[in-house]
């Protein structure tokens, strides 16, 4: 490696660590203490996030991008051409604590590439988190990487020290893996992710006086758009995770061509930031609204439609459910309905506990009309025609379409934006 100052080794990791997506960091309540320095708030850190969605005030770096791994979608594959350089342990504590001390940022985001072997790489990690929270005392939020293929003694033990871990699951086949990441192998993701759910929920039943352990969760992330695995794929293998290992969250991301591979297809012509949108919005109603993968998705139609978001393609399969009466419709089926989120949901229930809703009173209860008026009734009355075609409906319903009455349907939030926190409006 080539002798660089400490600035070129921060700018060049920093730059390195931008495609991982998954640095949320939410969910932990790590207090002060006497003499030391920072905490991590329930409500989450980070107040800031760069115009493709990123949050910018966590120091997102790697220790190192040296990498024995030749993965095919990776900027630090060992068999790319680029400027190789490391940080030690202690270089990248006294550069958290400095930024801190500045009001740079308010945690750490750290990841590295596997150098020599999965154990020695996870050592250095654990060195520079235990170098923070015990000789500098740092009690800010701290979000790890884990390194597939790690000792599963050194997994729990990071976990002891950070709020939040995660390892990428990159690809969401194991045929795609053995393809595109020949050194790694599913059950080295999956081992430590189900180890990590489980002492999760073992230190949970200890009660509150249990010591802490990774109390933000984990999350992982997903590549989109480099081998051909459906959104069905995709959004099933997400299911599982949220269902049975409890993850906080997956995200999604769209293939970035780095460098020219044969493994590697040509981008295709869905854009795939338009497809990393919908995923979003569909793990936004597994998450929060009841739904299930093989309920948006099927093999007839395995992926999203481009031009709809997902709730309101179910709709448009599901006409024989609506309209919807709002004055006696379960809460469960008013979160299907498309223009009704979480909130105006509750809302609703609420209400008609008082006296029945009327039409006009639902845009005052945060009922997105310009995609409702076509799927429900209140107190009988309807605003929009009920008998149209699925086909003439999705016509009516496309943002950017032009209604017989009525001002244009706005997409449910600006395409441009990847702030995944933006998905929490009204489906």
């Amino acid at each position: 490696m080539e002798t660089l100052t400490l600035d070129e080794k921060i700018k060049l990791l920093t730059e390195s660590a931008r495609y991982d997506v998954s640095c949320s960091s939410s969910g932990s309540s790590r207090a002060n203490t006497k003499g030391g320095i920072g905490n991590a708030a329930t409500s989450g850190i980070c107040h800031s996030w760069s115009a493709d969605g990123r949050c910018v005030s966590l120091l997102k770096i790697l220790l190192t991008n040296v990498c024995v791994y030749d993965c095919a979608y990776c900027l630090n594959r060992r068999s790319n051409d680029i400027r190789r350089t490391s940080l030690t342990p202690e270089e990248v504590a006294e550069l958290t604590v400095n930024f801190y001390r500045r009001n740079y940022i308010e945690g750490l985001f750290l990841s590295s590439g596997v150098v020599r072997t999965p154990d020695y790489t996870m050592e250095l990690l654990i060195k520079t988190v235990r170098r923070l929270r015990e000789k500098e005392r740092f009690n800010g939020y701290i979000h790890l990487k884990l390194v597939p293929g790690a000792d599963p003694l050194l997994v729990e033990e990071a976990g002891r020290l950070v709020d939040r871990v995660s390892i990428n699951l990159e690809l969401p086949s194991r045929e795609s893996l053995a393809l595109l990441a020949p050194d790694k192998s599913r059950d080295s993701i999956f081992v430590p992710m189900r180890q990590v759910s489980g002492l999760i929920t073992a230190r949970r039943d200890e009660g509150r006086r249990a010591p802490p352990f990774v109390p933000a969760g984990q999350s992982t992330q997903v590549i989109i758009g480099a081998t051909p695995d459906s959104d069905l794929k995709i959004m099933t293998v997400s299911e599982q995770l949220y269902r049975r290992l409890g993850l906080k969250r997956v995200y999604y991301s769209a293939y970035v061509p780095v460098m020219v591979d044969p493994r590697l297809p040509p981008l295709t012509s869905t854009p795939l930031l338009l497809r990393e949108h919908r995923l979003y919005q569909a793990d936004w109603l597994i998450r929060f609204y009841g739904f299930a993968a093989d309920e948006l998705l099927d093999a007839g139609a395995p992926n999203l439609d481009p031009e709809l978001d997902p709730k309101t393609g179910w709709a448009l399969r599901h006409r024989e459910l609506f309209p919807v009466e709002v004055n006696r419709a379960a809460y469960q089926l008013l979160l299907r309905v498309p223009g009704i989120g979480v909130r105006s949901a509750q809302r609703i229930v609420r209400a008609r506990k008082v006296q029945r809703i009327r039409l006009e009173e639902l845009m005052q209860l945060g009922v997105v009309m310009k995609r409702a008026r076509y799927f429900i009734s209140a107190d009988g009355a309807t605003s929009g025609e009920l008998d149209l075609s699925p086909e003439r409906l999705k016509g009516l319903l496309l943002p950017g379409k032009k209604r017989r009455s009525g001002p244009e349907q706005l997409s449910l939030f600006p395409l441009e934006t990847r702030d995944v926190s933006a998905i929490t409006g009204e489906l």
